[in-house]
């Protein structure tokens, strides 16, 4: 592409939307992966409950279930998009806030129900931002946009992951979550300042057009194979990473890092890399198309994991901590950049928000499910456990792998992934097996 092309790619209004879209999908996520197990780990509960935990993003998981009532129907204000997005992210400010009225020692099974329900609001939010990103950025902008989406995601989560840690040294927990709820301020804004992405819309004509149609199209489209295979790399792309990041913020707390030094050190530390992985993935995706992106990004990834357990080892080295940390949101920012373009690219116009959904929530199952093995894995199960009767008294069972070995063991889940990557995003190819959208 043109250097003038590039230009007219980067600075024009709808990267500006990218940026609000971006912050406002990251922010309630974060809060539930970063800033609340912080806040239950500081409260005394333990690694396993924490896990346990991440059972509440099952809406992420399964989003593409309601997905098709959110293209069929419009609410009547705003807009096909915009009404849905104004009264989810009301939603959002006011069950974030919540947390802050709540005790974990007194009221862990509230917390969980609130949880679920910060869970379920963000997830249909990003069916609704996901389908309007779709509709807003021609296929030439899909790289670029979808980069500076992600890497405004990852800017939102230093609200809960950074300054809400800082905050809690020197504040009550309630003020804390008022906070940072207050931040959805910015989506709200934007969902009444922007107009609708496509003004003339054509929603299913039925119910069961909206949920039949999409799995037909896509299956039709591919063939059944190559549709399972780019299924299988959507779910395993990011498996490694997101089981290694699981339990980060306990981790470093465990290390023996406080709060204020994993808010200033840890979360800071990926600010600028997140911000550089996010804007030179999406320029390098302009220049060298996403399957190629995809290769490179996913190899930095693997080895971001590895430092993880090279930082178990060394213990609570601040300068080590600042590495490792810069080196992982690098290797974030570039392939999460990657892999949502692909995403993109892979839905129909036809039917975005139902298969933009689908595919998202393969990627969430990871986070869903097999980040609530994680406490297991690293601490072990007790001998009267239903695994030890299962599979015996095995020395990993009861003593579990231990912080070191447990990044070892993400690094290997990470292989897979890059492995599919051979059939469904060829280096040597710029198309993958869906030709809709080309790079």
């Amino acid at each position: 592409m043109a250097e003038t092309e590039l230009k007219k790619a980067l600075f024009n209004r709808r990267m500006l939307i990218c940026i609000f879209t971006g912050f406002s999908s990251g922010l309630p996520l974060y809060v539930i992966y970063t800033l609340l197990p912080a806040w239950l780990r500081s409260e005394g509960v333990s690694l396993k409950e924490i896990g346990l935990f991440s059972l509440i993003g099952i809406p992420y998981a399964w989003k593409f279930i309601w997905a098709p009532a959110m293209d069929r129907y419009s609410l009547p204000f705003l807009g096909h998009r915009r009404g849905w997005l104004l009264l989810l992210q009301f939603c959002l400010l006011l069950s974030i806030a919540g947390f802050g009225f709540f005790s974990p020692s007194l009221s862990i099974g509230l917390i969980a129900y609130l949880a679920f329900a910060v869970a379920f609001f963000s997830a249909s939010q990003d069916i609704v931002l996901d389908a309007y990103r779709r509709e807003l950025l021609p296929d030439h902008e899909l790289g670029l946009g979808n980069s500076i989406h992600v890497n405004a995601y990852r800017v939102a989560g230093l609200i809960p992951g950074s300054l809400a840690l800082i905050l809690a040294d020197h504040m009550p927990w309630r003020e804390v979550y008022m906070i940072v709820a207050i931040f959805m301020l910015l989506g709200i804004g934007m969902t009444i300042l922007i107009s609708e992405a496509n003004p003339t819309p054509h929603p299913p004509m039925s119910l069961k057009e909206a949920v039949v149609t999409p799995f037909q199209e896509f299956f039709q489209r591919n063939g059944l194979k190559p549709a399972l295979a780019i299924l299988a790399f959507m779910f395993l792309y990011k498996l490694g990473d997101s089981m290694a990041t699981a339990l980060s913020t306990p981790f470093y707390q465990d290390l023996g890092f406080t709060l204020s030094e994993i808010g200033i050190i840890a979360k800071n530390a990926a600010l600028w890399p997140a911000i550089f992985g996010g804007l030179a993935g999406g320029i390098l995706m302009v220049k060298w198309g996403i399957n190629r992106a995809l290769w490179l990004f996913g190899l930095v990834q693997i080895v971001s994991i590895l430092g993880f357990a090279a930082l178990s080892e060394l213990g609570p080295n601040k300068l080590a901590l600042a590495f490792v940390i810069s080196f992982e949101y690098l290797g974030v920012g570039l392939g999460t950049a990657a892999f949502v373009a692909f995403i993109a690219r892979t839905t129909h116009e036809d039917h975005i928000a139902t298969q933009f959904a689908l595919f998202t929530a393969l990627t969430a199952l990871p986070r869903t499910f097999a980040n609530a093995t994680t406490g297991f894995l690293i601490e072990g199960v007790t001998a009267d456990s239903f695994l030890v009767s299962l599979f015996g008294p095995h020395p990993l069972l009861l003593e579990g792998l231990g912080y070191t070995n447990f990044f070892l063991f993400c690094t290997a889940l990470a292989i897979p992934g890059m492995l599919l990557l051979f059939y469904v995003a060829p280096w040597s190819e710029q198309k993958i097996v869906d030709k809709k959208h080309p790079d």
